[in-house]
């Protein structure tokens, strides 16, 4: 299972490029920026983000991105990302980027994305990666904020190919954002926001997000499940949903490997992503193979898996389909040698 997880090409959608920011580097900007943390070695940074809970996981998030300052801060996180990806075999990113986490901390709008999408370029031109990105509105911000950070997007429309919402979900619903999300949708970019796993009032935010907002996927999502007009209706209109096995363990104390099973049979775009993989501790491919290991998907169920985040990226069929073929051309010859052997 691992050389199968290993050889085929993959697509990530669901990664906060905040989240991908290792100890090591950290520390590293900290000291390029002549900032004081409270830890000034790796075991310690890990140390300080044993978090208990989404409030206080999310207080470590944004603490650390306290030491992104300049454009090339942002680029050296985006870049070592991208390395990460390539040595997975991931081809293709949706990632995530919060500029209100910086703006509000006195750092241009266009300091960040300049940094990050100079990373992009280059890591499609030397590691292969292509990649999209998403800008992710904090939902526990107001939505006059989230307006204004969408209006400072417009120059750099060509960049980014939809909008998210994440952060605290207590209290900050899909409904708090209908005017935001609805000029987002005029002005050409995708849709999708955050459902996560067994917060207060999952459903019903599931709910707002297929019938207020009307996005085009849903980021965790494994909620639905209590529904059958929920998954009926995502099915209906081809939804990906973008789960993070490793992630829903600390949510859930699960991989949530039963319920991912249950929406593959229900043929759902459901896709295995790793969210915060500097603070759960595991990338895409860790998070497959811990599914392959502790609830022993088998190669059919990890290939469909791969092919789904594909299938639910937004790029145009003509560019899916070369990597779907490229999956089936190994595909076969994986079923063949192990037929052989």
């Amino acid at each position: 299972m691992h050389h199968l997880i290993s050889a085929l090409p993959k697509a990530e959608l669901h990664v906060h490029l905040e989240g991908t920011l290792e100890p090591e580097m950290l520390l590293a900007l900290a000291k390029r920026n002549q900032l004081s943390l409270p830890y000034d070695t790796p075991e310690a940074v890990l140390a300080a983000r044993n978090f208990h809970d989404l409030p206080s996981f999310l207080r470590a998030y944004y603490a650390g991105t306290q030491v992104l300052v300049t454009e090339q801060d942002f680029y050296d996180l985006t870049y070592a990302y991208f390395e990460r990806a390539a040595a997975d075999n991931i081809v293709y990113v949706e990632p995530f980027f919060d500029p209100q986490a910086h703006t509000s901390r006195g750092v241009a709008f266009d300091t960040i994305i300049s940094g990050i999408c100079r990373a992009q370029l280059d890591a499609a031109a030397m590691l292969g990666v292509k990649s999209n990105l998403i800008m992710c509105f904090l939902r526990d911000m107001s939505a006059e904020s989230a307006m204004q950070h969408l209006e400072m997007s417009i120059p750099f429309r060509h960049w980014i190919i939809g909008v998210g919402l994440d952060s605290d979900e207590k209290g900050n619903p899909p409904a708090k954002f209908p005017e935001v999300f609805a000029k987002a949708r005029k002005l050409g970019y995708k849709l999708t926001m955050h459902c996560d796993v067994n917060r207060e009032n999952s459903t019903q935010h599931i709910h707002q997000c297929l019938h207020l907002i009307d996005v085009d996927r849903i980021d965790h999502g494994i909620n639905a499940l209590e529904s059958d007009e929920l998954c009926a209706t995502i099915t209906e209109r081809g939804l990906g949903l973008t789960v993070c096995p490793v992630s829903n363990r600390f949510c859930a104390n699960n991989l949530t490997g039963k319920e991912i099973r249950k929406m593959l049979k229900k043929g759902m775009y459901v896709t295995i992503n790793s969210d915060d993989p500097a603070y759960f501790r595991a990338y895409l491919s860790d998070n497959l193979q811990a599914l392959a290991d502790d609830d022993h998907f088998t190669a059919d169920e990890i290939i469909m898996l791969i092919r789904n985040s594909f299938l639910a990226s937004w790029l145009p069929d003509f560019l899916k389909r070369p990597y779907l073929m490229r999956i089936d051309q190994i595909t076969r010859k994986f079923f063949t040698i192990a037929g052989a052997a």
